[in-house]
């Protein structure tokens, strides 16, 4: 089974291309068809991510071995749509899609109070859509979105020559901390900061949690940073509900001040209520769960 998390999204600029060149002459169904071949692909081909994901489904969804697998095989499709979706919004067809806010009222009156906010979200649903969600809510760049520099390199430049670039601001971290001194200035303006909570670096601190009734590690900046800090918490997620409709949730975070280990709890509890509502769109492919078999 894959190890920790590297820091690196999967890919090639090849599969891009034919995803793109499906998308703008066929549409984006054309491209969704196309998908199905390729996640068969992975099934049998991406050992480690398949035993992940395959773990997820058995043991902490209890599933059947035979469901398990057919849903891993659904997962793929799911989340190779989701990446579809991306590049469509991105390249301009957003009012293909449909959208609801649910909560949103909780990040709009953050930004109207200007005293900053912090935002936690996971690898569950199509977080990457975020940025363009915010758009329709902050007209004036107030939310930065921390993120790693996940994107293989030539990936990243060639998406950037074919997509419009979101207006929500990102802050990049580093290994020299400098992001830090980033964020502080972001929230002492006022502003509001974006992290996913869900993926720690092999090396780095973490934090212990339960999620689906087995310990995980957690990444110890957000929730210590979030803790600390005397401004409010929401949980947010994108989750796509339909092939062309997608739902923004928005929640308060429960827990003390100074208390990161209770932040953490409500945000491990927070992410299982979307995993229930949601169960196929869990999109960590590695060992989450520090499974040793």
């Amino acid at each position: 089974m894959a190890t920790q998390w590297d820091g690196k999204s999967r890919g090639t600029v090849l599969g891009y291309k034919i995803f793109i060149f499906f998308i703008n002459n066929l549409g984006i169904k054309a491209a969704y068809f196309i998908l199905y071949f390729v996640a068969l692909y992975y099934c049998f081909f991406s050992r480690k991510g398949t035993q992940s994901i395959y773990y997820y489904f058995r043991k902490r969804r209890r599933n059947s071995s035979l469901k398990s697998a057919f849903l891993v095989f659904k997962n793929y499709v799911v989340f190779g749509k989701t990446l579809i979706d991306k590049t469509a919004i991105a390249s301009g067809l957003r009012n293909k899609f449909t959208y609801d806010f649910d909560g949103v009222h909780y990040i709009t009156d953050l930004l109207k109070q200007g005293k900053g906010g912090i935002l936690i979200s996971a690898h569950v649903g199509n977080f990457e859509l975020a940025p363009y969600f915010f758009e329709d809510i902050d007209s004036r760049s107030q939310i930065n979105l921390v993120t790693t520099d996940a994107e293989h390199l030539n990936i990243k430049e060639y998406l950037e020559g074919v997509t419009l670039k979101s207006k929500i601001k990102t802050i990049l971290i580093k290994s020299d901390l400098s992001h830090i001194f980033e964020i502080n200035t972001a929230l002492t303006c006022g502003e509001l900061v974006c992290f996913t909570g869900d993926r720690f670096v092999e090396g780095s601190k973490y934090m212990t949690e339960n999620l689906l009734e087995k310990v995980a590690k957690f990444p110890t900046g957000p929730f210590l940073l979030a803790s600390r800090l005397q401004v409010p918490v929401l949980f947010v997620y994108v989750m796509k509900e339909t092939n062309k409709h997608y739902h923004l949730y928005a929640r308060k975070a429960q827990a003390s001040h100074r208390d990161a280990q209770g932040l953490l709890k409500s945000y491990a509890k927070n992410v299982e209520e979307m995993l229930d509502k949601y169960p196929l769109q869990w999109f960590n492919y590695f060992n989450f769960w520090d499974e040793k078999k």
